[in-house]
This record gives structure tokens, sequence and C-alpha cells, in this order.
């Protein structure tokens, strides 16, 4: 049973959920237009197994404050380490996936005390670019919202190759039918203000071992994986797993519980 939690940093209210008892911690980081609760298969195994795990609701999305001041990324990664410092989680195991999984390297660099083990699904230390910004904003402002119900949907999401339940379950009900529980301007802005480039040098410096987790037909191009992120971090090592697209967490879940429990068995050996 997940128990819901509101955490605030400066005034600004952080959802989450907390699963397990206390035990090692896992800390969850969705992507951009997700939520907290999309990890809920994940942390179903992980609490099972005897780990403390929490799912993060980022700012401007799910039940985190809606439209808060700032959305820079560093504002994401101080969120995270908030939620670590409060909760009583370090040192911790962060699994973030995209833009999420930017934040974890983010927060795995900056705050080494915090995090003993990362792992980074379909995502790596490059902000996006004005075109997959573009790309994003305009497949964002494409869902045909409001959706009638449930079923229509779980339908619209399954064409589009995205688990149609999770994301269904990521909305939010008004008068009018269901709507996505972020607004498209805050995600926008999300994007935009994370300062263009390279955090190569937050890559290099992190400490703790490293899992890079990449679905064969996800956004991750395989030369990249390996110059700009295997051959930089000697403490990371990828899975490939075929299929699965960039949601691979929530349409590959055997083979992605498989990646994680052997890194997660060597991440706890080490303590």
């Amino acid at each position: 049973m997940a128990e819901d939690l509101v955490i605030e940093r400066d005034g600004v209210g952080l959802a989450c959920q907390r699963f397990g008892e206390p035990g090692p911690a896992v800390l969850l980081l969705h992507g951009l237009a997700g939520y907290g609760g999309e990890w809920a298969g994940v942390a179903a195994w992980l609490s099972e197994e005897g780990h403390c795990v929490v799912a993060l609701d980022a700012r401007g999305h799910g039940g985190s404050e809606r439209r808060p001041r700032e959305v820079s990324l560093a504002a994401h990664v101080a969120d995270a380490a908030w939620v670590i410092e409060q909760l009583g989680l370090a040192p911790c195991v962060v699994i973030g996936q995209s833009l999420g999984g930017l934040v974890g390297i983010l927060l795995a660099a900056e705050h080494p005390h915090a995090v003993e083990g990362l792992v980074v699904v379909e995502g790596g230390p490059d902000a996006v670019g004005a075109e997959v910004i573009r790309k994003v904003t305009e497949s964002l402002s494409s869902w045909p919202v409001p959706f009638a119900s449930r079923a229509a949907a779980v339908e619209y999401f399954q064409g589009r190759s995205m688990d149609g339940e999770v994301w269904a379950g990521g909305l939010e009900r008004r008068d009018d039918g269901l709507w996505p529980r972020f607004d498209l301007d805050v995600l926008e802005r999300t994007l935009r203000e994370a300062p263009p480039g390279s955090y190569g040098a937050a890559w290099q410096g992190i400490r703790c071992p490293t899992l890079i987790v990449r679905a064969s037909d996800g956004v991750l191009d395989p030369a990249y994986v390996r110059e700009e992120m295997l051959d930089r971090l000697a403490a990371s090592r990828l899975v490939e797993i075929d299929g699965g697209g960039h949601d691979v967490h929530l349409s590959r879940p055997a083979e992605f519980r498989d990646a994680l429990k052997g890194f997660l068995a060597e991440v706890w050996e080490r303590r």
C-alpha cells in the first residue's frame, strides 16, 4: 500500500508516494509529462524485496505544485535532494527516466553523499535542443483533450504505442472530461529553462555505480551512448532492451526488472 505525502520546499508542494518499510532506499524520477504513479509496478516489486521506495511527482506535474514560479533543472535537482533529506533516504539509489534521468545525473554529481547508485533510463547528459522542444510540445498539444472517458484515453495512448492504462491513470477528471495533470506552457518552460549544451562534466564527475538502460528502438543513439556516456564514465555499464520504446520501464516490465535486480544487488553489497 502506498502512502501519499506532500513535502514543501520554499513554498512549493511536492507530492510523492512512499512504498514499503524502512530499508535500502530508492528514489524514482519520471520524465516530462509523466507522474510518480507511473512507477507503481516497479515500486511494487522493489518494496516486496525489502526496499523503501519513493516516487516523486516533479514540480509542475501530477499532484505537485501545478504552476511553480521556478521550473529550472536546478529547481528539480534541489527538489529531489530535499525529498531525500526530509525522508531520510540517503544514501539511496536514484532511478530516472528521460528528463528524470538528467535530473538524476545532476543529483548524483552534486550530492554524492546522497546517491549510492544511479540508473538512467532512456536519458543522457545532453540538454534538449530547440527542435526537440518543438516536437515535444507539438506532440503534447495534439492530445485530443478533454478525453470523454478513461477508455477513450486508453485507446488513444495505445494507438501511439504508449501504455494506455498508465498514461490514462495520470489524467484528472473535470466537469467536461479527463485532462492531463500538467499545463503545457509550464512543461515548455521546463525544457527551455534547461541551459543548452552538454552536462558532460557532471556526468564524468559521478562517483557511484551507474546503469544506463536503453531501448533498441528508443531515443538514445548507440554511438552517443558509447562515446559520450560509457567511454566517459568508467563506473557506468549498459543494458539494452529489445523494443519497448522510450517508455521501456512501462512496456518491458520483466526485462526492466531483470536489468535492475543484478545492479541493485551489487550496489547494496558495497555498503
